[in-house]
């Protein structure tokens, strides 16, 4: 069970070095004072990504409610860890495939 966290910080993390405008947002989810909103946040997204045939709302919304859900949840670790794996390794082969063809 300390190896799913452990397995889902890391995948955390590498999204926030990745992404650094995303860094201060992911850090104070999950440390800082936004840590007491990170499960009204999630439930609002997950019902928001439900709610996408709304202008505003969209799909984008359900998988990152699952995400910050995850945190909470052990049993929903395992899973969105390695979609987590599975979407980063996806980016770094187009984003290979599109310096090979430049």
């Amino acid at each position: 069970m300390a190896d799913e966290k452990a397995r889902l910080d890391r995948q955390l993390e590498a999204i926030a070095r990745s992404v650094p405008p995303s860094r201060r947002m992911i850090h104070s989810l999950l440390h800082g004072r936004l840590r007491r909103m990170r499960l009204p946040v999630a439930f609002a997204l997950i019902l928001g990504g439900m709610l996408s045939i709304l202008p505003v709302l969209g799909l984008w919304m359900l998988p990152l409610g699952l995400l910050l859900l995850a945190v909470d949840v052990p049993c929903l670790r395992p899973v969105v860890s390695r979609v987590l794996i599975r979407i980063r390794r996806w980016m770094a082969v187009r984003r290979h495939r599109r310096t090979l063809e430049r």
